[in-house]
């Protein structure tokens, strides 16, 4: 089977405008090994990924859980080596920088975990983990290195009681304060947050959205926001990119998205948003089964199995993920769309 032919187009935000490239992935692919007892297939969790980032925005990542989410940031930050593809900061090719050579580069990017308690030592104490990055980095000695630490807690709306604590002293909100914290040490220029707000409670969950959206602002990152909640991703992000099965289905400019997403796929998420008013009640599709496995995705489109709007073309042709015709921004892979291949 020829190779299929990949069309990379320049990235430009809803007004059309060109957009300055932070981060770009081209082709990325990731596979994992099953076990012996799962007769060592090969799990395919990206198939193909191109993605481009500018410099300023706050891209949402939105898809049920098991579509790849978490597995394109990790390789996007190198935590995780792809098996194909590759992943550009600010020009550079991480996929090819040496190990002293990635450090290097890592303090220019940093991520926030879903779990704070599981991603901070317990036996550290809330200035110790602050200030382990320098540390790792080689950029402060541990003697007298207590200043940043303050600064860092006031980024991030914590007390300086809060320095000699302990995780497990702390709240679930406060954990997390504490990893944003952390990652803010090196002043990165990208932060992927993976699921932030996710094991927090509601009232919580608005505080830490307000907060990144307003170091965003302040500090003029560059923001990856990774949730399987379209409402935080309408809430803090410009763009949303929908992934399903390992890739990318659809992406369009936040206010374009919400206003009337194009996959059938998109479309069915945001139905299954509750109203918050009764008078709002809609008629939501029907998502029949459950996702395919990674392992044997069915052929065609990835989403047909489940798609109320499959047709036999579906079942046989996989739809690249093109720019939608009379619009600036939007992408979708589906065969609705544009309006030349439309189902008569």
């Amino acid at each position: 089977m020829a190779p299929e032919k990949r069309i990379v187009l320049p990235a430009r935000d809803s007004t059309g405008t060109l957009m300055t490239p932070l981060l770009e992935i081209l082709g990325l692919c990731m596979s994992f090994g099953t076990g012996l007892f799962q007769g060592g297939r090969k799990i395919q969790a990206l198939a193909g990924i191109d993605l481009t980032v500018a410099a300023g925005n706050t891209v949402g990542i939105a898809g049920e859980s098991g579509c790849g989410k978490t597995t394109l940031a990790r390789c996007a930050l190198r935590l995780l080596e792809p098996t194909a593809g590759s992943i550009r900061f600010d020009g550079q090719d991480l996929l090819k920088l040496s190990p002293a050579e990635l450090r290097i580069r890592r303090r220019e990017f940093q991520i926030v975990f879903q779990d704070p308690f599981a991603s901070l030592d317990p036996r550290m104490t809330t200035a110790e983990i602050l200030m382990e990055p320098f540390i790792i980095h080689g950029m402060k000695k541990r003697e007298g290195s207590a200043a940043p630490v303050p600064e860092l807690l006031r980024q991030v709306g914590l007390d300086d009681s809060v320095a000699g604590r302990h995780p497990a002293e702390l709240s679930g909100g406060q954990q997390q304060r504490v990893a944003i914290a952390r990652t803010l040490a090196l002043q990165p220029r990208l932060l992927i947050a993976d699921e932030p707000v996710s094991a927090l409670d509601a009232s919580v969950q608005v505080q830490i959205l307000n907060l990144l959206a307003n170091l965003r602002q302040s500090l003029g990152l560059t923001l990856i926001l990774i949730s399987h909640s379209l409402p935080v991703i309408r809430y803090l992000c410009t763009r949303v990119v929908v992934m399903y099965l390992g890739r990318i289905v659809e992406e369009d400019g936040a206010e374009e998205f919400f206003r009337g997403p194009r996959h059938p796929y998109s479309q069915a998420l945001l139905e299954s948003v509750p109203a918050m008013k009764p008078e709002c009640h809609r008629i939501k599709p029907v998502l029949h089964g459950d996702v395919p496995s990674p392992a044997a995705p069915p052929p065609g489109c990835p989403f047909h199995p489940r798609c109320p709007r499959a047709w036999a073309r579906c079942r046989e042709e996989r739809p690249a993920l093109e720019r939608v015709e009379g619009t600036t921004a939007a992408k979708v892979a589906c065969f609705l769309w544009p309006a030349g291949t439309r189902r008569p």
